[in-house]
C-alpha cells in the first residue's frame, strides 16, 4: 500500500480508469460476437452491423480503450467477413 497522498490518488484513479475500459472492451466484444453470430447465421444486414461495430471500435480507440492499429485489424476483418458472406 501506498504511502505517499499523490500516489494514493493515483491508485484510485488508475483503478476507476480500469474499470471503465474494462466496460467497454466488454461492450465491444459483445457487439463482434453478436456480428460472428450473423455472419454463421447469413442475416442480410451485415454491412450495416458492419459499420456498427467498426463505429463502436473506432470510439473506444479515440478513448485509449484500444491502440487505434488494433481497431484498424479488427474493422479491416469484419469488412472481409461482411464481403465474404455476401458472395
Amino acid at each position: 500500500m501506498a504511502n505517499i497522498k499523490s500516489q494514493i490518488k493515483r491508485n484510485r484513479q488508475n483503478e476507476k480508469a480500469h474499470q471503465r475500459n474494462k466496460s467497454a472492451e466488454s461492450a465491444l466484444k459483445t457487439s463482434i460476437r453478436k456480428f460472428n453470430e450473423a455472419v454463421t447465421k447469413g442475416e442480410e444486414n451485415l454491412q450495416t452491423m458492419a459499420q456498427e461495430v467498426g463505429r463502436q471500435l473506432d470510439k473506444a480507440a479515440a478513448k485509449g480503450v484500444l491502440h487505434k492499429n488494433q481497431a484498424a485489424n479488427r474493422k479491416s476483418a469484419l469488412a472481409k467477413k461482411a464481403a465474404a458472406s455476401k458472395k
